[in-house]
């Protein structure tokens, strides 16, 4: 039987003839969901052996089809398999291989299901390794800044609001602000991994079948919770899909934030961290130039997984229930999406890793702009009992005096402090180093060391159990 022949028996009786090849072209989907065919004959095997058990199908067909079965997977995984275009996706080619092996006994496979559930199956099997896998990727971020941050959870560095310098903090705790985005990120890819914990196969078309399937078994022995509750939802729902992409387009935000630090700080203008030569480049024509390109990288793909995001939510957002063919749109861009955030999330684990702190010039940095302004008007209304905002009212005057002298705050002498206010004593000189200012956020979540190191160790723990 030749490929037309074949496809338009497995289409039915229906079509008497085969496709243009213009519909070929925009109805073949096998460039692309070859990569679900471990996820579909995984599905067929279970599928068969409940058939099988439940007395559908006989136990010589079902051992015959379950032999079949995995020698097209053999062929496929050791590159001797032929896909063909022309059986428009990786279902129609795994089964009509399957009927090349074992003949007529290889259709009654699909019994009690349809195309609409298979691809539902498959892509939801994948998407769920994507998930568990992003999972492990974002632990392992996460623990490397944890390295970092213990290591420099005393290293002062600038804190900043609009770029501008605002308050001495470490960078420990810097790192630990990213810490929190990718555990968040982490706690999202758990909850969709739970949410899409339910099994979509035996609805069939999209109202379930005849059949005495057991969809429990089915579930169980594909590591699902339980089944889904309703056929319908079951074909037409792609939630999981975009749940994962918006988690991944979060992630990638938060990826993208940490790139542009990082190509911030690795500026000789900055020059508070070095990246490695592992992930670095030089230039065509300045052979003193080190330039950041995968932090750069990583900042620009949060694109592509962002416009993956925006793909899916417009393919889905004017859809009747329960499966069109629109669907066939989800699986490229969510695809590239999880591979880019992959590639993405394992360059940034090894800039961290590599990344070397200068110290010196992050502590000589975390003192300019006036950054312990605010520690001088905490001091009057701690110490001289002043009003926040009569406070800050003050440290502006005592700011504009050092602007006026170009020196630091604590150079001011204080018999011109007292001419701006009286109550300030030479007591505020003791708390305006970024060494004390540091010191003394202990509140909890704060910049102070001992209060770093318990983040740390708070996230440690969590790690352990996530």
């Amino acid at each position: 039987m030749n490929q037309k022949n074949q496809s338009n028996q497995m289409w039915g009786g229906r079509f008497s003839s085969g496709p243009d090849t213009i519909m070929e072209d925009i109805n073949a989907s096998i460039h692309f969901d070859c990569k679900l065919y471990a996820q579909d004959i995984q599905g067929s095997l279970v599928h068969a052996a409940m058939l099988a058990q439940q007395g559908i199908i006989s136990k010589i067909d079902h051992q015959a089809i379950e032999k079949g079965l995995k020698i097209v997977l053999q062929e496929i995984e050791e590159g001797s398999f032929t896909f063909s275009r022309k059986l428009e996706d990786i279902h129609m080619n795994i089964e009509a291989r399957l009927a090349e092996l074992i003949g007529p006994v290889a259709g009654r496979l699909h019994t009690a299901r349809s195309r609409n559930d298979q691809v539902a199956l498959d892509f939801r099997l994948w998407v769920k390794e994507q998930a568990k896998k992003t999972a492990e990727n974002l632990k392992t971020l996460i623990s490397k800044l944890l390295i970092q941050a213990e290591e420099h959870a005393a290293t002062l560095m600038p804190g900043f609001t609009h770029l501008q310098t605002a308050q001495p903090v470490t960078f420990g705790h810097h790192l630990m602000a990213y810490v929190e985005m990718f555990g968040r990120d982490l706690s999202r890819m758990r909850d969709v991994i739970h949410r899409m914990d339910e099994m979509p196969l035996g609805a069939a078309a999209l109202a379930g079948t005849s059949f005495p399937i057991d969809r429990f078994m089915t579930a169980k022995a594909l590591g699902f919770r339980e089944p889904t509750r309703n056929s319908i939802d079951s074909v037409s729902d792609r939630d999981f899909a975009l749940e994962f992409l918006a988690d991944a387009a979060i992630a990638a935000t938060h990826l993208s934030r940490l790139s542009e630090e990082i190509i911030i700080w690795s500026t000789p203008q900055f020059n508070f961290i070095c990246l490695s030569d592992a992930f670095s480049t030089g230039s065509s024509i300045m052979p003193q130039k080190k330039n950041p390109d995968a932090a750069e990288l990583v900042r620009a793909k949060t694109g592509r997984i962002n416009g993956a995001l925006v793909t899916l939510l417009t393919v889905m957002k004017g859809l009747p229930l329960a499966y069109s063919k629109d669907m066939q749109e989800d699986k490229e861009a969510t695809f590239d999406a999880a591979a880019t955030l992959e590639l993405s999330l394992i360059a940034m684990t090894g800039m961290i890793s590599d990344l070397i702190v200068q110290a010196a010039t992050m502590e000589k940095a975390a003192g300019s702009g006036y950054a312990t302004a605010t520690d001088f008007a905490d001091w009057l209304v701690r110490v001289a009992g002043l009003p926040f905002r009569e406070a800050h009212h003050i440290t502006g005057q005592v700011v504009i005096a050092a602007e006026y002298r170009q020196c630091d705050l604590a150079q001011i002498p204080l018999p011109e402090l007292q001419a701006i206010h009286p109550a300030i004593t030479e007591d505020v000189f003791k708390f305006l180093s970024p060494n004390e200012s540091v010191k003394n956020r202990k509140s909890y979540g704060g910049t102070a060391p001992e209060e770093v190191r318990r983040q740390i160790c708070y996230w440690k723990k969590r790690l352990v159990k996530a």
